[in-house]
């Protein structure tokens, strides 16, 4: 998987579709998590997939 790097202006305005709320960057699994709803969203080529379906459900902790 190849990591490319996010425009970190636009992780400032991005926040989840599915809470509206903040969002961290993974940079090794190269996905932006929300917390709140419990998602991971891939990037790929450098453009965050900001979809609920394409969203990875991160584990239960």
């Amino acid at each position: 998987m190849e990591n490319t790097t996010v425009d970190p202006k636009l992780l400032e305005i991005l926040v989840c579709p599915l809470t509206k709320g903040p969002l961290t960057y993974d940079r090794e699994a190269n996905e932006l998590i929300s917390e709140q709803a419990g998602l991971a969203f891939p990037i790929r080529d450098g453009i965050p997939i900001m979809l609920v379906d394409e969203a990875r459900e991160l584990p239960v902790t």
